[in-house]
């Protein structure tokens, strides 16, 4: 065996040189920043994390809390952002950016089911899971309950009316699906569910509807005259 050969043999492999060693928590919290200015989203995350590791206690950690649930939601990682973003609210619930974690969580939970298809061919979010669509609802809720002010308020107020919207045509999905399987009573429980929980909405007519379709068919027709009634009185010009 040849002089360069043992020469080699005895460095061995070249160990991964970390080029953060010896860096400040600013440091680490700025570049972190400019990875993210740059969309060097994987890079960022790590660095926010190195942060947190080495200096645990103070303002850049604090930050590097919330601001890695921003960079998991911008690398499309949703399930990591949410769970980033309920750290930093469960460790930090008087931080005067709480709203905006909660207001990153449902906009997280709101592209929550989101799949590679979706960005090519168009979906309907009232296909998406129901559970999801309620769990970005529900952040929305408690962020505008908490803080009526904030300034992330007003988005977050369409995002629930996008919501609202999306979870009563879910529902009358289902209501018409019962209705095409002439299962009468389910029909109705549903229609109903819409009309009570989803006032205002689109779906309203078609689920009242549904229900006047439903009580003729179980002859109930106290309750289908009187649901015909609601219907001219409120849509009798066809809208």
């Amino acid at each position: 065996m040849t002089a360069s050969c043992l020469l080699l043999l005895a460095c061995g492999p070249a160990k991964e040189v970390d080029v953060t060693a010896g860096w400040s928590a600013e440091t680490l919290y700025r570049s972190a920043k400019n990875e993210m200015a740059n969309k060097n989203y994987s890079t960022a995350i790590e660095q926010y994390q190195i942060l947190e590791s080495r200096y645990p206690f103070g303002k850049y950690a604090t930050q590097a809390q919330l601001d890695v649930g921003y960079a998991y939601y911008k690398f499309e990682e949703v399930e990591a952002a949410i769970a980033a973003l309920d750290r930093f609210i469960k460790l930090n619930p008087r931080h005067e950016a709480v709203d905006y974690a909660y207001y990153l969580k449902g906009l997280a939970n709101f592209n929550r089911g989101k799949s590679l298809l979706d960005n090519i061919y168009y979906r309907d979010k009232a296909d998406y899971d129901k559970s999801i669509l309620l769990t970005s609802y529900n952040d929305f809720q408690i962020l505008l309950r908490r803080f009526p002010r904030s300034k992330y308020a007003v988005d977050s107020r369409q995002h629930l009316i996008y919501l609202r919207d999306k979870l009563a045509s879910a529902d009358l999905k289902i209501a018409r699906f019962y209705a095409s399987r002439d299962a009468w009573v389910a029909a109705s429980n549903r229609a109903k569910f819409i009309i009570l929980s989803y006032p205002g909405t689109d779906a309203v007519q078609p689920a009242l509807e549904i229900q006047l379709a439903a009580y003729q068919h179980l002859g109930l027709d106290r309750l289908a005259a009187d649901t015909q009634r609601i219907i001219d009185l409120n849509y009798s010009d066809g809208s």
